[in-house]
């Protein structure tokens, strides 16, 4: 390889952050898409599946409430299965995506920027039922907070993003890895949400760029339906091919792009990390230690 190994345990500044992120996936991008793919792919299929048969069904039954009748059993089998495909799909790939990446750059960083396709392997078998259960529990939390007030919902969101390479990198349990959380942006929350926030609105400006040829579609069938005195049809948009596969399309890249969230969220946690615990420079001051004996 000649790209020199990117050093994840060092402290960064926001634009460090973002430059490191992109750099990270360029130089890993062949390797690191095709071990997601590889892990992933059979469930990010079944997510997409579900995405659009529920798009159809939801035409479906759109258009038959416009017309006064009820939905048959048919249409509404098809409605469910769709929701069971979402429910499977999306968790499965929530949860392995997380796992992978998070054991990826593990491995990268442990083997000096050479990924050990069997430690990620069974990195993602140690972790998967952890990161579901962690994952759970923080949408549980964001929700009671939201519920309670927005605010508090916001406090949580920085730390609790933070959980996840806690629960790997250092093995923990998820109560510990919670916890563990809060300590690590102890006296650093304004900096770490600022650096959270830039890079969300960077990912939803893109994701959005990537919705634009569904909502164009969109807006053009309008107005042609609109010419014909079509437009009362309640499957006009949500049951068309096209329609649907540009929304498959929109919500596949918009998943890529959750990826780079995910992966600059590490270098958050190392960032964190490296400043109150100085694991990087122990670890320097170890190599440089083992040079000077040999």
């Amino acid at each position: 390889m000649t790209n020199s190994k990117i050093e994840f345990k060092k402290q960064r500044e926001l634009g460090e952050i973002l430059s490191d992120t992109f750099a990270f996936i360029r130089q890993q991008f062949k390797s690191y898409f095709s071990t997601v793919l590889k892990i992933v792919g059979p469930y990010i299929l079944i997510a997409l599946a579900g995405l659009g048969l529920y798009l159809y069904s939801l035409g479906s039954f759109m258009n038959f409430a416009s017309l006064g009748n009820s939905l048959p059993e048919s249409k509404l089998m098809y409605l469910f299965l769709s929701i069971i495909l979402l429910l499977i799909g999306g968790i499965a790939t929530y949860a392995l995506s997380y796992s992978v990446t998070l054991n990826y750059i593990w491995s990268y960083d442990k083997n000096d920027g050479v990924v050990n396709d069997e430690e990620v392997r069974k990195g993602v078998r140690d972790t998967f039922w952890n990161i579901i259960g962690l994952g759970i529990l923080v949408v549980l939390i964001l929700f009671v907070a939201t519920f309670l007030c927005c605010l508090p919902a916001v406090y949580l969101w920085v730390p609790l993003s933070l959980s996840y390479p806690l629960l790997v990198f250092r093995k923990l349990s998820i109560g510990n890895a919670i916890s563990d959380s809060f300590k690590l942006i102890q006296d650093e929350w304004w900096m770490t949400f600022a650096t959270m926030l830039v890079v969300f609105i960077i990912i939803a400006i893109a994701g959005y760029a990537f919705s634009i040829p569904a909502l164009i579609y969109t807006y053009v069938k309008m107005g042609i339906s609109m010419g014909q005195n079509d437009f009362a049809e309640g499957d006009l948009f949500f049951a068309d091919p096209i329609y649907i596969a540009l929304n498959i399309l929109s919500y596949f890249f918009q998943y890529i792009l959750n990826l780079i969230t995910l992966i600059s969220t590490v270098f958050i946690y190392f960032h964190l990390n490296e400043k109150k615990n100085f694991t990087g420079t122990f670890k320097k001051i170890d190599s440089l230690g083992g040079n000077s004996t040999n």
